[in-house]
């Protein structure tokens, strides 16, 4: 075992531990003995900036309202540069000379410019209409002040510059959610507009549009969670919809790993009032969960209802696993409609079958819970049920075993023609290097044989 021993890495927090000693020192004992006219003895507080600007940058990161914090932090800059500005005015003043001339602070004998808070004031408002070139401030008389004001001019175009900037970007970060969400109903507005879709059908895709955006889901969860990294997108869905999941009976008993992998493909859909999530006779090809909202079974004629289905229910879990012998087979047996505006998780076949391929036991589990199910709506047939795996189910399978064979037999043609094409190119460079290389030893070694020609003739 050996020790290395450690040395201060200026980028590690060392450097900024001595400045954090040093704007501890506490330089305000000294006011004891100069008086507190001489403020300048506590600027090694300055030395702890870098933590006040860690702490910011710290707070925007973990809060809900980084806007209303970058726009305080703004105007806490401000506010500060102006105070500092204020405080050259007044320092330049002195040196110069109170009521020396009309440029200058005032004299500070006269009653009205000698209190304090006047003092203040009137560097703070000088201050602010030369920081923001406003100007209408007295006119400087001798030349030091005429550099003065300049320099104090150029400093306000560049930092105010900088703020307006900052602030533009600021305004412009605030809105581009909702620019980029009337972008999208813009586009929607004009195709609607010029395929002369009707104003029915219109209004009701605006409404739609405005209950996204009112209640606040008009963004793509899969867009937003795509920049995490696959373990905290799992979590944070797992967080969000197991507890939705879990309320499905043939999900109830499923194993960890399988409701995680399920968890994550559930895909949220919002229907408006009066449209249909499914129809009788149509193809199952998903399932739904309802989160939010009430969902009506009704009849042909869309009008008389059957019964309700609210918050937690769920419906065409037994279409998506094509279970052999259901009468039913794989199509919608109800209508379905929305109520009102109704917001639910749809989990579809493809990805539930996807899912279940790592999990052989998980499946013969959910087939046998939904053969339950249907026997207890009699809507098995025992005998289709009993005769075994049907052959066109094979042949489907067969089928995408040889179109899987046929797409990685492509793709490994292309990687060895790849493979192929990259030893040519490698082999005439090593062949281009060969040459550049041959020549030059090919003419060291004739001029070693003349070399020693001549040493022989002489």
């Amino acid at each position: 075992l050996t020790l290395t021993p450690l040395t201060p890495n200026p980028n590690s927090p060392y450097l900024q531990y001595k400045l954090d000693l040093i704007s501890m020192i506490p330089t305000d004992i000294f006011y004891v003995y100069f008086g507190l006219n001489y403020p300048e003895i506590r600027l090694n507080k300055l030395f702890r900036i870098n933590r006040m600007l860690e702490f910011f940058q710290r707070t925007e990161t973990r809060t809900n309202f980084p806007n209303v914090l970058r726009i305080s932090n703004l105007v806490m800059y401000i506010v500060i540069i102006i105070h500092w500005n204020a405080c050259l005015y007044y320092s330049f003043s002195k040196a110069i000379g109170f009521g020396a001339n009309k440029f200058v602070y005032p004299d500070t004998t006269d009653p009205e410019f000698g209190r304090l808070v006047r003092k203040y004031a009137y560097s703070m408002y000088w201050s602010t209409l030369t920081l923001t070139t406003i100007g209408e401030t007295p006119p400087p008389v001798q030349n030091s002040e005429y550099f003065f004001v300049v320099t104090d001019f150029l400093v306000g175009v560049l930092i105010f510059a900088t703020i307006v900037g900052n602030v533009g970007s600021m305004i412009t970060n605030m809105n581009a959610a909702r620019a980029n969400f009337q972008a999208r109903i813009d586009a929607i507005k004009q195709y609607m507009t010029f395929r002369k879709v009707t104003k029915d059908l219109e209004k009701r895709v605006i409404k739609w549009f405005d209950y996204l955006w009112t209640n606040k889901k008009a963004v793509d969860e899969r867009e937003v969670l795509k920049f995490l990294p696959d373990k905290l997108r799992a979590e944070i869905a797992i967080n969000v919809h197991l507890d939705t999941l879990k309320k499905v009976r043939i999900f109830a008993d499923c194993e960890a790993g399988l409701l995680v992998e399920l968890v994550l493909k559930l895909q949220p859909q919002v229907y408006s009032p009066g449209d249909y999530i499914c129809k009788k006779g149509d193809i199952g090809r998903e399932m739904y969960i309802i989160k939010e909202g009430k969902l009506a079974v009704v009849a042909d004629d869309g009008i008389k209802q059957f019964v309700v289905l609210s918050d937690g229910s769920y419906f065409g879990e037994i279409s998506i696993l094509s279970i052999k012998g259901s009468r039913a087979g794989n199509r919608r047996t109800a209508n379905i409609r929305s109520v009102g505006y109704s917001d639910l998780f749809c989990l579809s076949k493809d990805d539930l079958m996807e899912a279940l391929s790592e999990y052989p036991d998980a499946k013969a589990m959910l087939e046998e819970k939904g053969r339950q199910i249907l026997m207890k709506d009699n809507l098995l047939d025992l005998e289709v049920a009993a005769q075994g795996p049907d052959p066109k189910d094979m042949e489907e399978k067969v089928e995408r075993m040889t179109a899987t064979l046929e797409s990685l037999q492509t793709r490994y043609a292309r990687l060895l023609a790849e493979h192929e094409a990259g030893q040519s190119r490698l082999k005439r460079r090593v062949t281009r290097l060969e040459k550049k290389v041959v020549a030059p030893v090919q003419e060291v070694e004739e001029l070693g044989v003349e070399m020693g020609t001549v040493a022989t003739t002489e």
